[in-house]
């Protein structure tokens, strides 16, 4: 088994998968824990468009709601 193998599979382990949905788009969203990062992957034509457009915004919205914890007190 090579090297490289070995740590995809570890890193498939750490991958949180999501179906989102924003203003009638559907995006695929992975994050990864390990590397404190995350990519949108849009679900169809209309939802590339709309990402294009409103790249800041949706960046906000899935870091607000989906990527960091809400505090409770």
């Amino acid at each position: 088994m090579s090297i490289n193998f070995l740590l995809l599979s570890i890193m498939k382990k750490h991958i949180i998968k999501k179906t989102i949905k924003i203003n009638k788009n559907k995006f695929y969203l992975e994050i990864y824990p390990r590397i404190v990062s995350w990519e949108i992957f849009p679900a169809d034509h209309n939802a590339a468009l709309y990402a294009f457009s409103n790249k800041e915004k949706l960046n906000k919205k899935i870091e607000a709601n989906h990527i960091y914890e809400k505090e409770t007190i």
